[in-house]
């Protein structure tokens, strides 16, 4: 079998500092990583990189497939348009996200059953689109903050994006059947907080919900992630056994001990309140997202000090973030909260693969694992917007096959 062989590449992996390398990619898989030049076979490929870098596929695990500009009309979620209309919505933004270097996805919500659909396509090969971790639709009470975006005299029987119920038995049920639609990670609004319009204090699952959901989901061989933005309800979701909690605001030093205890991981999302608040400055919607960013900001060097398991991704979709501008998140942490560029792009390969169930098989770049890697011109440790840069991607390959392949010019 002929080999693609990638020499004098800057190897930049999440979990090592980067190193000069020579790397063998043969079918699928990686079938070698060594400094020692590389002979090479009739048939083969040789790029002479010229120290551009080589890294592992990022991951999107705060992903909204079918989010787009959602809150910029008057519509409930996921009932703004058709559920076909909704579908291609997801298939464009599943390849932006692939174009865009994230060779991996989890799903944070969406209505329909569309992640799991969109990974049927995906595995069938109608879709071309990332690998995937198929989320659910949002789960919470009736009257919760998705569920509050109708009033109740319209009476609208269809789900869209949101499934409330009320009750331990009433929760058991919609995971049950969140799991029987496909999903394989069921998002649960526990609290309001980050962009629901009101404080993180508000509960929007009581506690014997949450653990009904849980309990249930583990049942089920599938994973939960929790909105969650107070200290206590993030302890008690960590103490469950929720596999991500996104935003966490309110994160304290108990919550980094615990979520260091148990292995869940932690979703900030920063990006989201931010853009709002510069979007729409003063106003009681934005304010109220203030004071947790502003405490998130100056906690999150010392989560990321203690090793706590940290992702990227963000309300992408939503009005004023659109899909593809995922790179100004990994900005943000890095040029102005100080978080070191190779620490972010651990929580974007190796955190990230983890989270998606693939650590054995990618998210760092060594023999024997899947070839899902990006060549870029430039070096993101000197500079992170190289990674928001298409033209900077020379290329991408999700298990050894060519998204993009611009490697021609190097070839030798």
């Amino acid at each position: 079998m002929a080999r693609l062989i990638l020499n004098d590449a800057n190897l930049l992996d999440g979990d090592n500092p980067p190193r000069k390398a020579n790397i063998v990619v043969t079918g699928d898989r990686i079938e070698a990583v060594t400094a020692a030049p590389v002979a090479a076979r009739p048939g083969d490929r040789v790029v002479a990189l010229g120290g551009c870098t080589v890294m592992p596929g990022m991951v999107q695990a705060h992903f909204h497939a079918a989010y787009w500009k959602l809150g910029g009309g008057m519509r409930p979620m996921g009932l703004d348009v058709s559920p076909a209309h909704t579908t291609l919505r997801a298939a464009c933004n599943l390849r932006t996200a692939l174009d865009c270097g994230h060779t991996g996805v989890i799903g944070a919500g969406g209505p329909h059953a569309i992640d799991p659909a969109m990974k049927a396509a995906i595995a069938e090969g109608s879709l071309v689109g990332p690998r995937m971790m198929a989320g659910s639709r949002d789960v919470s009470s009736t009257g919760h903050s998705g569920d509050a975006s109708f009033p109740s005299y319209m009476q609208i029987g269809a789900l869209g994006g949101v499934r409330a119920v009320d009750g331990p038995e009433a929760i058991r049920h919609a995971i049950r059947q969140e799991a029987k639609d496909g999903a394989e990670i069921i998002k649960l609004f526990v609290t309001r907080g980050h962009g629901t319009g009101r404080t993180g204090g508000d509960w929007e699952l009581a506690p014997e919900e949450i653990e009904m959901a849980v309990r249930t989901a583990t049942e089920r061989g599938v994973k939960t992630r929790a909105h969650v933005s107070n200290r206590d309800a993030t302890l008690l979701c960590i103490e469950l056994g929720v596999h991500i909690i996104d935003h966490g605001d309110g994160f304290d030093e108990e919550c980094i001990d615990r979520i260091l205890a148990r292995g869940a991981f932690l979703t900030p999302s920063l990006l989201f309140p931010k853009r709002m608040m510069q979007i729409a400055p003063g106003i009681p919607y934005t304010e109220a997202m203030k004071p947790d960013f502003e405490g998130m900001v100056a906690m999150l060097p010392k989560i990321n000090a203690a090793g706590v398991k940290l992702l990227i991704g963000d309300d992408y979709g939503a009005a004023g973030m659109d899909h593809g501008i995922y790179n100004e998140e990994l900005a943000l942490y890095v040029d102005e909260i100080g978080i070191p560029a190779l620490d972010v792009i651990r929580w974007a390969t190796k955190h990230g693969a983890e989270a998606l169930g693939l650590g054995e098989q990618t998210g760092t770049i060594e023999a024997g694992k899947l070839a899902d890697l990006l060549v870029l011109d430039g070096d993101p440790l000197a500079d992170i917007t190289v990674l928001g840069d298409r033209s900077k991607l020379l290329a991408i390959l999700l298990g050894g096959a060519a998204i993009k392949d611009q490697l021609s010019l190097r070839s030798s």
